[in-house]
């Protein structure tokens, strides 16, 4: 490891553009400490740390915006709305390419079309970052986490929403910046960034929480149980977003005079988690909706069984309307089997959708047609699509399966050890893979960039020459 690290460095353009990676991270994380002018800093900070320590919607939402600006939000900095204004931009356009023949058409010109594409997610970037802008500044407001100086001038209004819009567009030049002269997806590697930024306050929360004497707080064994389990969910991540599905194709024999071209054999890799992290990112988002609803019909209930209890006996039992609101609400509450449950159904019913979005077997055995190759025993065309299509169906139910698990796992651990959240959402969900994914195409970048000039990688066995084994996913 220590000679592939020397490695990295002995190469000026690969020492460059890991450096430039570095600085242009560093400069995130200094203007993530910059305050937008007018907030109520202290008790906006009280109010996120009260939320991260309950197991309340407000609080499982918090931590989820959270997770993406790197707890930027709970000091309300100019980078508060992070880069994720960019990403969401991007998920919608590239949804709209496959309904809208306009924009289809333009990803088939190649680079310009892309390039035009790409100008409309920039200005969809700024739409959102007025609207999320606008709604998180509101928020504060009605919180009373504005101070009273502030709130009524719209003056303010305008700057403060300026302000998060310019910080969100800056972070979306630094990682096209990062992408030209670094090395790695640069949006990626800022959502990366905020995430890992998470760390020393859980480690604090962790430390905070620990009590061997305590039998409500967390003991040796916790901790034990807590370290190993993280290294296994990180074993299980890197296995699961590594492992493919080959299918072997063969290419068709040419003849060309007495000379007979083609006929190699190769493999067609189906990748098991073929959508990422996308299905957890929106099944979370669709899962606060529920939660808030009967959270409001829970506390709509309880005040009109209050009114209603003025005006009758001291022995009156209680209202069907408030049980049955104050049930939904406990049935939905993040660690119950219900919420667990209909959690699992979500990532899996946008699993197949993404797959959908995603994956085109029409359009693949097109182009196998088209290159002269086959899958052995199957005939090009209907066919080949139809096998591909079942196969995929088949491997993403595996996937699926996985990402439940991890997308579970934080609040099954959260609700049956008493552990913080903010704890347990290094054991799972969306930030580990996040983190786990950046990392491994930051590493095989790397490792590329390595192997062009002779050197072993990362992922290879040891230095000098590269005799090591390459990364490679388990075949099903």
């Amino acid at each position: 490891m220590m000679q592939t690290l020397l490695n990295v460095f002995k190469v000026p353009e690969l020492r460059n553009k890991v450096l430039f990676t570095l600085a242009m991270l560093l400069v995130f994380r200094v203007g993530h400490w910059i305050p937008l002018p007018g907030i109520d800093q202290h008790e906006l900070a009280k109010m996120f740390n009260s939320a991260n320590s309950d197991t309340s919607t407000f609080g499982k939402l918090a931590s989820f915006v959270s997770i993406f600006s790197g707890g930027a939000l709970s000091h309300s900095t100019i980078f508060g709305l992070g880069i994720m204004p960019y990403i969401t931009a991007g998920i919608i356009f590239q949804l709209l390419a496959t309904v809208l023949p306009q924009l289809k058409k333009l990803q088939e010109e190649g680079p310009t079309g892309r390039q035009k594409i790409m100008e409309y997610t920039r200005y969809a970037t700024v739409v959102l970052c007025m609207v999320q802008g606008v709604g998180w500044l509101s928020f504060l407001a009605k919180r009373h986490l504005v101070l009273p100086q502030w709130v009524e001038n719209p003056v303010w209004w305008v700057m403060a929403t300026l302000a998060l819009m310019a910080g969100t567009v800056f972070l979306m030049w630094l990682g096209e910046q990062v992408d030209k002269h670094g090395i790695g997806n640069g949006a990626s590697m800022i959502i990366m960034a905020g995430i890992l930024g998470g760390i020393p306050s859980a480690i604090t929360s962790l430390y905070n929480n620990f009590d061997p004497a305590d039998s409500k707080k967390i003991g040796w064994m916790g901790v034990i149980l807590l370290a190993g389990g993280f290294v296994m969910v990180i074993a299980g991540a890197v296995l699961m977003t590594v492992a493919q599905r080959r299918i072997p194709v063969q290419q068709a024999k040419h003849t060309r005079g007495r000379k007979v071209f083609g006929g190699q054999r190769s493999y067609l890799p189906l990748r098991i988690n073929h959508g990422g992290v996308m299905p957890i990112i929106f099944a979370s988002s669709l899962m606060m909706f529920p939660s808030l609803l009967f959270s409001s019909l829970a506390e709509w209930a309880n005040n009109l069984a209050a009114a209603n209890a003025l005006n009758a006996t001291a022995g009156a039992s209680t209202p069907w309307y408030q049980s049955l609101a104050n049930t939904l609400n406990e049935s939905f509450h993040p660690g119950q089997f219900p919420y667990i449950a209909f959690y699992i159904a979500m990532v899996y019913v946008f699993s197949y959708f993404w797959i959908t979005v995603q994956f085109n077997p029409e359009e693949m055995s097109k182009q196998l047609k088209e290159h002269g190759s086959f899958i052995p025993g199957l005939r090009p065309g209907p066919r080949t699509a139809e096998y591909l299509e079942s196969v995929m169906v088949r491997i993403t139910y595996v996937g699926a399966g996985f990402l439940a698990i991890i997308a579970v796992l934080p609040n099954v651990i959260n609700a049956s050890m008493n552990i913080d959240y903010a704890v347990t959402q290094f054991l799972g969900g969306t930030g580990l893979l996040i983190v786990v994914s950046v990392t491994m195409d930051f590493l095989q970048r790397v490792e590329a960039n390595l192997l062009m000039r002779n050197y072993a990688g990362f992922l290879g066995g040891g230095g000098g020459e590269d005799t090591g084994p390459r990364l490679r996913g388990p075949r099903f």
